[in-house]
């Protein structure tokens, strides 16, 4: 319901918040700008504006001096007329005229319309004629005192609006008052008048009908000006809660927000209340003092920051579901049927794990542009701090620098590194091991499987197979497939063993286990090479956040791949148990890890002699252990360990475990050791022995 005697049209041209026109003085704005970049040389040529700078700096600090110059700069906007002048609030103004003194009804009303049209001095001729012949018709009175403070009868004017308010303080009366002495020319209003002006606006408000827009926004506006923030806040909160879609809401919101460095919610609000009506010039003025620029520098923070927690939240999923999946994994190898090669919950298993491995290894991609924004932005940032404190040490600047160019360039110089293509070992003809092909091409026939194309000798303890090919080939069962054999775990290895053991490597190819994976081989490839070339940078330190990334991506991809691997390593056990029987699995496994403890010792041992003595390499394969306690005891903890999340494979007692209730026919049992199906196993001792000896040559020389 509006005021009494319109509030808001009561005041011919006081500054209250319905603002329309563009800043007074553009040189105000100008030298705002200015002491930006330059706050020691500011030179404001309104006194006025100098002056409110200055009381600004002292009351907020020089650290937020160009809050304060914003805060000045909102105070130049030029405000223009109010809303329309209710009809039917002046009909009961002149009904109540007219009862009294209807001779000047007409008066009266032409001094209102000449006022709305800006003839003040008709409007004040009209309304001393009133005022003479009705002296305590306060409509009349106030109307006069404001009329009259717009002008350099000042102070006749406030007389005048005092009268009225000693005849009736209605709120429009004291509205009035509050305006005529809070507001006017500059220079002609003392401190004591705006502390007057503003103990007025707060007695019109607890009158009825008398919390308006207008008051409240003449309220923010004078305690603005007086520096008075718990005033200006408070007015703002009631404007906030009685006048949320208001004009000067937003207008004097946007202070407040600008006051409190919130950019974001000020441009916000500047931008709310241009759409009901502020000009665009003073809108832009407003953006242009910097907060359209800290704004923008926000928004992209918090974009960031988003993306950056996202990102962190997805590492923290993948990490977490591929802990689930390890868990599951373990709990329906307990449950599973030990003579069924593959139930339907572990086939979904292997379904989710190869979605979450290559989920995984392109999310490490996705990854790789976030790094490098937040090795930049750490940098940056880190340098930004010193130029805003006014101390940038210089060599340690020039290090933060070079070290981000360097991880960048390190980073992408990681995806132009070749890996290493060349083959493990060498090729094992027909000729040379006619038995041994005989048992593998068996082995696949018996697993329901094509056999392997290649077999490849080296010098270590290997028993592993893999695939080569494009993917295409791959998931066609058309790749080349190869058998790695270590000549170092071949002394010793039963055949009844060995063939189990290589039922299971083929049970790899018959669930498919090397035709998937590309992607997650070209991950591990790739963050080694980023990790490599970070390291020949000297970046590879606790420092660089890249390679806090590596390691933590490592941790999380391998817990992943390596829960997938665990699986694979189950089933195929699962399937070279119940070809062979569980007990030529054990003894073979077992034999697999005795020797790779036998031969790490043995090889350690000569290999060591012979560089310090500088002699060739003799009795590698060969040569027996000479600590076999040692041995023995480090058999034991290998067999009887506990499996972790970081194992690729169970540990051999689970292996045990697991198969402990296969049930499988009899097979004849095989007699003799591998190496009687090689046709000359000397000749490929000394071969291996050749290519050892090579390999540690350089060291002997130093």
């Amino acid at each position: 319901m509006p005021l009494d005697t319109s509030i808001c049209a009561e005041a011919p041209c006081h500054l209250h918040p319905l603002p329309s026109a563009p800043l007074k003085s553009v040189s105000c704005l100008k030298n705002l700008i200015i002491s930006i970049f330059r706050p020691k040389k500011i030179e404001l040529r309104r006194s006025g504006c100098t002056d409110c700078v200055s009381s600004y700096m002292k009351l907020f600090g020089g650290g937020l001096w160009w809050v304060a110059a914003l805060s000045c700069l909102l105070a130049c906007v030029s405000f223009g007329a109010g809303p329309t002048r209710d009809p039917q609030h002046e009909a009961r103004i002149e009904q109540d005229l007219g009862r009294e003194h209807p001779e000047l009804v007409a008066d009266f009303h032409a001094a209102t319309v000449a006022g709305d049209q800006n003839d003040a001095a008709k409007a004040i001729e009209l309304y001393r004629k009133v005022v003479k012949a009705a002296p305590t018709f306060d409509p009349a009175l106030r109307r006069l005192g404001a009329f009259l403070a717009e002008t350099d009868e000042r102070r006749e004017g406030i007389e005048w609006c005092r009268k009225a308010v000693a005849i009736k303080r209605s709120a429009a009366n004291l509205y009035t008052l509050a305006t005529s002495l809070g507001f006017g020319k500059e220079g002609t209003r003392t401190r004591e008048e705006k502390k007057e002006a503003i103990r007025l606006l707060a007695e019109a408000r607890s009158l009825p009908d008398g919390n308006e827009v207008s008051n409240l926004g003449a309220t923010a506006e004078l305690a603005l000006n007086l520096q008075d923030e718990l005033v200006f806040r408070d007015a703002v909160r009631l404007l906030r809660r009685d006048f949320p879609d208001d004009l000067s809401t937003h207008y004097f919101g946007a202070i407040v927000e600008a006051f409190d460095e919130h950019w974001i919610r000020a441009e916000r609000e500047i931008k709310k209340a241009e759409a009901l009506g502020l000009s665009k010039s003073a809108v832009q003025q407003f953006l242009d003092a910097g907060v359209h620029d800290k704004a923008v520098g926000w928004e992209w923070a918090l974009g960031l920051a988003l993306v950056v927690g996202g990102w962190v939240a997805g590492l923290g999923l993948l990490f977490g579901l591929g802990m689930i999946l390890s868990k599951l994994t373990l709990r329906s190898a307990e449950r599973a049927d030990p003579n069924l090669p593959l139930n339907s919950g572990e086939r979904k298993l292997r379904s989710v794990y190869k979605v979450l491995l290559t989920f995984a290894g392109v999310y490490y991609y996705i990854s790789l542009p976030i790094v490098l924004v937040m090795v930049l932005g750490i940098c940056g940032g880190i340098i930004y701090g010193f130029l805003a404190i006014g101390w940038v040490p210089i060599k340690l600047t020039i290090i933060l620098a070079i070290g981000a160019f360097v991880t960048v360039a390190a980073m992408i110089k990681s995806f132009f590194i070749k890996s290493d293509a060349t083959e493990p070992g060498r090729l094992l003809p027909r000729d040379e091991a006619a038995g041994l092909w005989q048992m593998v091409e068996d082995v696949a026939r018996e697993m329901g499987t094509r056999p392997v194309d290649e077999i490849r000798l080296t010098p270590g303890c290997e028993v592993a197979v893999y695939e080569r090919g494009n993917w295409r080939e791959k998931i066609r069962d058309q790749g080349k497939r190869i058998l790695l054999l270590g000549t170092g775990v071949l002394n010793g290895f039963k055949q009844d063993s060995f063939r189990s053991v290589l039922a299971h490597e083929y049970g790899h190819f018959s669930h498919r286990d090397t035709a998937g994976g590309d992607v997650a081989l070209r991950v591990r490839s790739d963050m080694f090479k980023f990790y490599r070339a970070m390291y020949a940078a000297g970046q590879a330190t606790t420092l660089n956040v890249a390679f806090h990334f590596l390691r933590i991506y490592n941790f999380i991809f391998r817990r992943i791949s390596h829960g997938a691997t665990r699986l694979q390593e189950i089933l195929a056990d699962r399937v070279a148990a119940q070809a062979y029987g569980t007990a030529a699995f054990e003894s073979g496994l077992r034999h697999v890890v005795r020797r790779g403890l036998e031969f790490d010792q043995v090889a350690n041992s000569e290999i060591e002699q012979v560089i310090k003595s500088k002699q060739p390499l003799q009795h590698l394969y060969e040569a027996q252990p000479s600590d076999l306690v040692s041995i023995e005891k480090a058999f034991a903890a290998a067999i009887d360990r506990p499996t972790t999340d970081d194992d690729t494979h169970p540990s051999p007692s689970d292996r045990f475990r697991l198969l402990a209730g296969v049930r499988v026919e009899p097979k004849p049992e095989l007699q003799g050791e591998v190496w009687d199906l090689f046709s000359n196993r000397e000749a490929i001792k000394r071969e291996m022995l050749a290519v050892v000896e090579a390999q540690i040559a350089r060291f002997r020389e130093r």
